[in-house]
């Protein structure tokens, strides 16, 4: 089954967490986007701006708030991996949390596990700003 790959990322990404949905039942069977754009992993991804005001605390605030909330993100039936991103020039902070593509139905289903109560966090963190989701398929090459 197919999905053009603009329709996926427009359906999958979001802002503040206001979550746009894609197909939970086409996103199970679905294996290919376009010929030669196959996947087998899907990622949700949490990120927002952080401020170098304050020695950097709102970053070390986020990445605590991360490694509490580290231990449900990997406990997560269908995980294969949780990464963060930090870039020291943007100032973006990024956590990746990918599955089995298989699993990624419950996962959505189930409002993508901590999301909302991590985001809530997230966002109350002074120096925090643009807290945004997106969801997107990740394969190594």
């Amino acid at each position: 089954k197919m999905l053009t790959s603009a329709r996926f990322l427009l359906q999958s990404s979001n802002r503040l967490g206001v979550l746009a949905k894609p197909n939970a039942s086409l996103l199970r069977s679905m294996g290919t986007i376009a010929e030669g754009v196959e996947f087998d992993t899907i990622a949700r991804e949490w990120r927002c701006k952080w401020s170098a005001d304050g020695d950097k605390a709102s970053l070390a605030a986020a990445q605590k708030l991360l490694s509490d909330t580290l231990p449900t993100l990997k406990s997560i039936d269908g995980v294969k991996g949780v990464q963060r991103i930090v870039c020291g020039g943007c100032l973006d902070f990024k956590v990746i949390t990918s599955l089995d593509a298989a699993k990624w139905g419950d996962f959505e289903s189930g409002g993508h596990g901590p999301e909302p109560e991590f985001l809530e966090k997230l966002k109350a963190i002074d120096g925090i700003e643009e807290v945004e989701t997106q969801t997107y398929t990740i394969m190594p090459m």
